[in-house]
């Protein structure tokens, strides 16, 4: 299937530079991979399908050798959701694992999975110090597209994912655990974006990757025009019903509280495209950064330096975190395809069609 045009590609003026994959991958080191899995059709049987699924991972320092903490910021808008390991990032600002994403009833094994990777991926640290993995699983619920209780995620989907991460371009929409998400009450599922900033000379990025799973028709804005009141057909549903996941990742040197900061920015980048964050929904974010590479505490000296930007300089980066984010939600839709329901049976969740919403644009002179 060949790959369908991106936001900018269409013409969408979204503000910012983006790195040049405009993809959380332009962060250097950071990497991508996935497990799609989509098998068979018709009413839904628990156990037999139709499964339409999968597993997100992002390697937040790739596949190095050697474990180390990757420093955090952790926010929930509206916790009607699931991210594992975040009482730990709240308290000591960091994390040492991978990221997971997929649906809510694949949370166990995707925890189980990771951990068995990094045990065997990091054997030499693991069998000679006392580590614990307390791996970063986070999900959104697929159960009108997929037999999420048939609970087709295995672990060897989980570490597939992971081994098959990598730098470069970003598959979006149908793919790993976006799979089988919707968004807007368009198909939606996973998307990404980049922004570069330039802070004491230095160039940085801040990228975002999303798994879309959120929101109504009538709130949907793109780049302010509200396209949802204006694309209706297909519109069925009274209340949000899903959520989003947000990661949002950076080779700036910041410090765990200042990235529990960018994570709530967040929040205004789902927002601009109009979400107000919706009861049922788990609007649940982590922000990341690659810099200040060190050793694990318990293997550090008693006296640590960091590196860190100072806060006076943090609105051109509030900025880009809230462009990326809504760039991200609104590549995950432009790129997913329709697929039928199985709840309620027979229907179809359409894919955003490109020209109607180029020809909404254009009637508020956006394109």
């Amino acid at each position: 299937m060949s790959r369908k045009k991106r936001g900018r590609e269409l013409g969408l003026p979204f503000p910012g530079t983006p790195g040049a994959f405009n993809a959380i991958t332009d962060i250097p080191g950071v990497e991508v991979g996935f497990t799609t899995l989509i098998e068979g059709d018709g009413p839904v049987e628990i156990g037999k399908g139709p499964v339409r699924t999968g597993v997100t991972a992002i390697l937040p320092r790739g596949k190095e050798d050697r474990l180390q903490p990757v420093w955090a910021g952790f926010y929930s808008l509206n916790g009607n959701g699931e991210m594992t390991g975040t009482h730990w990032i709240n308290d000591a600002g960091y994390f040492a694992s991978p990221i997971c994403i997929t649906n809510t009833h694949g949370v166990g094994i995707a925890h189980h999975a990771t951990t068995k990777w990094m045990i065997r991926h990091y054997r030499e640290q693991f069998a000679n110090q006392h580590l614990w993995a307390m791996p970063v699983i986070a999900e959104t619920y697929d159960g009108s597209l997929n037999d999420i209780n048939g609970l087709h995620v295995k672990e060897e989907h989980v570490i597939a994912a992971i081994e098959s991460a990598s730098s470069g371009p970003v598959a979006e929409g149908n793919v790993g655990g976006g799979t089988g998400m919707i968004c807007y009450e368009f198909k939606g599922g996973t998307g990404t974006s980049s922004r570069q900033v330039e802070i004491d000379g230095t160039t940085y990025t801040i990228g975002a990757l999303v798994q879309a799973n959120h929101g109504i028709r009538e709130w949907l804005t793109v780049l302010g025009v509200p396209v949802g009141k204006h694309l209706t057909e297909g519109a069925h549903m009274k209340q949000d019903r899903g959520s989003i996941i947000v990661i949002i990742g950076t080779d700036l040197p910041m410090l765990p509280h200042q990235l529990k900061r960018v994570a709530k920015r967040a929040a205004i980048g789902i927002g601009r495209s109009g979400t107000p964050g919706g009861n049922n929904s788990g609007d649940i974010f982590l922000a990341f950064s690659t810099a200040n590479p060190m050793e694990l505490p318990q293997n550090a000296p008693a006296r640590l330096a960091m590196d860190y930007v100072n806060d006076e300089v943090f609105d051109p980066i509030y900025e880009a975190a809230c462009q990326a984010v809504d760039e991200s939600v609104i590549n995950a839709m432009l790129a997913a395809e329709s697929m039928t329901c199985i709840k309620p049976y027979g229907t179809t969740m359409e894919a955003i069609d490109h020209d109607q919403l180029l020809a909404v644009m254009r009637q508020y002179n956006r394109v």
